[in-house]
């Protein structure tokens, strides 16, 4: 009876280890994933990011990058402390996937706290930024942005292609004539903004707010989806270690 029990407790614990090394391969996909999702709002949306006074939105970004690559080295470390059976590095990763977790967990309530406050900082910041510091020399990378956006989302100033008539550029000479910037035309060409009929700009109602808005809180179910998926996984993740930590402590040396 007692080979009995021990044969069985035997291929429980066998049977625990592939569980838990099939989840540390698929928890390593996962950190990738993660950690590109990051990487891919950093890098492609870092222009729409630099039109934002908060950095909420980018601080959820970052945190996802760290928790991705921790998650990858957790995956590795996972299957050692697998395979080579040993309580203290089962420690190590039990704590490793806990502190995972708490960060894709932050990174998820901000997103979902910045989800709360955009319209909010929009309103309050995207016109000043377009008509303040558009085409001014120490704000070359806003210009971009600006360009970009406009062009991207078929669309022109904050609320309307009347915002523009505040703008600093807009009135100085340097504009050459324009009433809005080149960027704002449907056929883009050098001095098109000189016309702001209809015909020849984008007249979109909401303008670029509504545009960029919706496009950033889409942007933020990702980031907020990605964090709390993962990080429901790892729960399981958790459990298997917990199960497998146990296993071996109830087994003779």
């Amino acid at each position: 009876m007692g080979v009995y029990e021990e044969k069985k407790e035997t291929c429980g614990t066998i049977c625990l280890k592939y569980l838990l090394f099939a989840f540390n391969f698929l928890f390593w996909l996962a950190g990738g994933v993660v950690m590109a999702v990051g990487v891919w709002t950093l890098l492609e949306k870092s222009d729409y990011i630099s039109l934002l006074s908060s950095k909420t939105y980018a601080a959820s970004a970052y945190i996802l990058v760290l928790a991705g690559a921790i998650v990858m080295v957790t995956g590795v470390l996972g299957c050692c402390a697998t395979f080579k059976e040993q309580r203290r590095l089962l420690r190590v990763y039990f704590v490793l996937l806990l502190c995972i977790f708490l960060l894709e967990i932050l990174a998820g309530v901000l997103a979902y706290i910045y989800y709360q406050q955009l319209n909010q900082e929009l309103k309050q910041n995207l016109r000043e930024t377009m008509t303040q510091k558009y085409q001014q020399s120490t704000h070359e990378h806003i210009t971009s942005a600006v360009d970009k956006l406009q062009e991207e989302f078929k669309c022109c100033g904050s609320n309307s292609s009347s915002d523009w008539a505040e703008s600093v550029w807009i009135r100085s000479r340097e504009a050459d004539g324009r009433v809005v910037p080149d960027s704002c035309c449907k056929s883009l060409t050098t001095l098109c903004g000189r016309r702001d009929h209809p015909s020849n700009i984008y007249k979109v109602e909401g303008g670029c707010i509504s545009k960029l808005e919706k496009f950033i809180l889409d942007h933020l179910k990702i980031i907020g989806a990605v964090g709390v998926g993962i990080a429901c996984v790892q729960v399981i993740g958790m459990v298997f270690t917990c199960c497998l930590y146990r296993s071996l402590k109830a087994e003779p040396y």
